[in-house]
């Protein structure tokens, strides 16, 4: 009897994701009634606004929600998905230039897609989220990682993405502010990134899903706001995960050029076609609707931002940067490294993380996940109780 043909091998090629799989294993130990504290997920500990419920519930009374609608979005998020764009990131587009997406990883993945082809190079500034190396992987695309470490606050500079591109360069990726590490480049140093992307022809993929979770007084200047020029070769990610409480809603979206988004509304239209209609009116009622909630959320992750940054440092062989976006910290741990904790000698933060969860109960991703070892990524959007319980926990565990 001939064997069966093999499984796909891009696919068989494609890791995991290595923060929900940490999350994984947290909730599957709180189930068996450990009292593990997660910081692995990138999820709000908070509920969705209720009027944003409550544009879904009367989505819910609609027929006209039940039925196939365009595949690249409702016309009302795509003009609202306009707006916005306008407004946070100075960019004035058409509707048409939005495809509303089955949450912001849909988005990465066409995005590569659309501007991707095989054997060409993508830039990816390191630490990177864990997504988008495999999400380049599978447009046949090869990433090269642009390392910078906490000394330099995260950010890359031009002088290393020149340092690393070829000519098979077609893509970088920008990321501000960032999962992983919370940094958010300035408006001069995100203009000068710019400007060396548009003098090389390079696509810009950039991903804005936290733009609005900033802190300090500080601002995420968009790329094609610090260079409008760019626009032409820039594609733009977002959604309401992240700002308005809706993960589970699974709404994101990409802007672009018209020709590249021609691209991604076919792809789509076999892909998935429509998102979910209810969450789409659901997701539109954010982006119009009053604002308030949501910076109560922004100035509660401010206080968890503190706090978190505050009870960090104080363990010897930490070093935290200050991040000024988005809802992590990500310290540098190589002072913890080739020391006894426990009886146990961790030599990488993989191994780190593992002694983490055995002996303090406490749940963080290693930096292996984001890039070069030595480094942990922790959420801090989690209730105020855990989030302190947990640092000191770990404060306990490294005295």
């Amino acid at each position: 009897m001939t064997s069966r043909a093999p499984l796909s091998r891009k696919l068989s090629a494609i890791a995991e994701s290595a923060t929900l799989k940490v999350d994984a294993k947290a909730k599957a130990l709180q189930a068996a009634g450990r009292p593990v504290i997660s910081y692995a997920a990138g999820e709000p500990d908070f509920a969705t606004p209720s009027f944003i419920v409550d544009a879904a519930a009367e989505a819910l009374q609609n027929p006209a929600n039940y039925r196939y609608t365009p595949a690249a979005g409702l016309p009302v998020l795509r003009e609202a998905i306009a707006a916005k764009t306008l407004r946070d990131s100075g960019l004035e587009v058409a509707p048409s230039q939005v495809i509303v997406t089955n949450g912001g990883k849909q988005a990465v993945y066409q995005a590569f897609q659309t501007v991707v082809n095989p054997g060409d190079e993508v830039l990816l500034p390191a630490p990177y989220w864990t997504t988008y190396p495999e999400a380049i992987a599978l447009a046949d695309g090869t990433p090269v990682e642009v390392f910078a470490g906490a000394d330099q606050d995260y950010k890359v500079t031009v002088a290393q993405l020149e340092a690393a591109r070829t000519d098979k360069t077609t893509v970088l990726v920008f990321v501000s502010p960032s999962n992983p590490t919370g940094s958010v480049y300035t408006a001069e140093e995100t203009a000068e990134i710019g400007r060396w992307a548009l003098e090389h022809g390079i696509w810009v993929i950039t991903d804005e899903i936290y733009q609005n979770l900033t802190y300090e007084g500080v601002r995420a200047v968009s790329i094609v706001e610090a260079v409008p020029e760019l626009a032409e070769q820039t594609i733009l990610l977002n959604g309401v995960a992240k700002t308005y409480a809706m993960t589970g809603w699974r709404v994101g979206w990409m802007v672009g050029p018209a020709d590249a988004m021609k691209l991604a509304a076919n792809l789509q239209s076999h892909l998935s076609s429509n998102v979910n209609n209810v969450a789409q009116r659901a997701a539109a009622a954010a982006l119009t609707g009053p604002q308030d909630e949501v910076e109560q959320f922004r100035l509660a992750f401010d206080r968890r931002r503190k706090l978190i940054v505050s009870e960090l440092s104080k363990i010897d062989g930490v070093q935290v940067p200050n991040p000024l976006g988005a809802f992590y910290v990500y310290p540098d741990v190589q002072g913890l490294l080739n020391r006894s904790w426990g009886g146990v000698t961790p030599t990488t933060s993989l191994e780190l993380a593992d002694l983490i969860l055995e002996q303090a109960e406490v749940a963080v991703v290693p930096g292996e996940a984001f890039g070069p070892s030595g480094y942990l990524r922790l959420s801090y959007a989690l209730g105020d109780e855990q989030l302190l319980e947990g640092v000191q926990r770990l404060q306990r565990l490294f005295a």
